[in-house]
């Protein structure tokens, strides 16, 4: 308990609640909410997780505070220009970011930790999480330009690749959605790199050491000696914002900043 009460006295109260309610809370040992606990817990968790902002809101001091969750290819390729906007705009504002994928973002939102996030989403969020869908990223192979591969096909054409595999880590939305397409069409052909950015992709498939799987995101320009080999047949990537109950004007904002560079992306 972050608030200086010591355990008696919060056991204390928590027997009085009892009392009051007429019903056990929890199971001390081992820890864990009953029903009537959980159901308690659910209907009190967005107050308390909102008392640490408490008084900067009461001041006014949190109106120019943004706290963002996305993943590294969003805080690198998007995020920045309409950022640095803000900076411009807002004397006082600050920021905080987390470089998170779904499941994270969705902790930190449940845990009040942040206000928005504009993530690769996989599925459906959370029942308690709101969401809206920004833009859907084409998924591609890096190639040397020279290649004769034009075509998956073409790749498969005697079995497995003899080219290296260059790919994001396996629980990465976009490598599990690679090798669950893969699958589908009964064929296998596992990493042999794996590195943590597109940007990294790019650059070992430049040096020669295999075949990247990457995004074509607009605007992106490969480095020379190479090309996309688009992948019709596969999902494309879905990049949402997600937030839990009401956005703060400013938050509210910058997702209808997002919104209109997302159309454009779209187009």
């Amino acid at each position: 308990m972050p608030y200086g009460i010591q355990q008696p006295a919060i056991s204390g109260q928590i027997s009085q609640l009892e009392k009051t309610l007429g019903t056990k809370l929890f199971h001390r040992r081992p820890f864990g909410l009953t029903p009537g606990g959980a159901k308690l817990f659910a209907a009190i968790e967005m107050f308390f997780s909102g008392l640490q902002q408490l008084p900067d809101q009461v001041r006014g001091h949190a109106a120019q505070h943004l706290r963002l969750a996305s993943p590294a290819i969003v805080l690198r390729d998007y995020l920045p220009a309409i950022l640095a906007r803000y900076k411009r705009s807002y004397p006082d504002f600050k920021l905080t970011l987390h470089d998170a994928n779904q499941a994270r973002a969705e902790e930190l939102l449940r845990q009040r930790e942040i206000d928005l996030a504009i993530t690769q989403v996989e599925g459906r969020p959370s029942a308690s999480v709101h969401s809206c869908d920004l833009v859907r990223l084409r998924t591609v192979l890096v190639l040397p330009s020279r290649s004769r591969v034009r075509s998956l096909k073409d790749l498969f054409r005697f079995g497995t690749p003899a080219e290296r595999l260059i790919s994001l880590p396996p629980d990465e939305v976009l490598a599990k959605q690679f090798q669950a397409g893969l699958k589908r069409m009964g064929l296998s052909w596992h990493p042999a790199i794996e590195v943590g950015s597109l940007d990294l992709i790019d650059t070992y498939a430049s040096l020669g050491f295999g075949i990247g799987l990457s995004l074509s995101t607009p605007g992106k320009k490969l480095s020379r000696g190479l090309r996309e080999l688009p992948l019709s047949s596969f999902p494309r990537l879905n990049i949402a914002a997600m937030w839990i109950g009401d956005l703060s004007d400013l938050a509210a904002r910058f997702l209808n900043d997002v919104k209109k560079i997302s159309m454009k992306l779209n187009r």
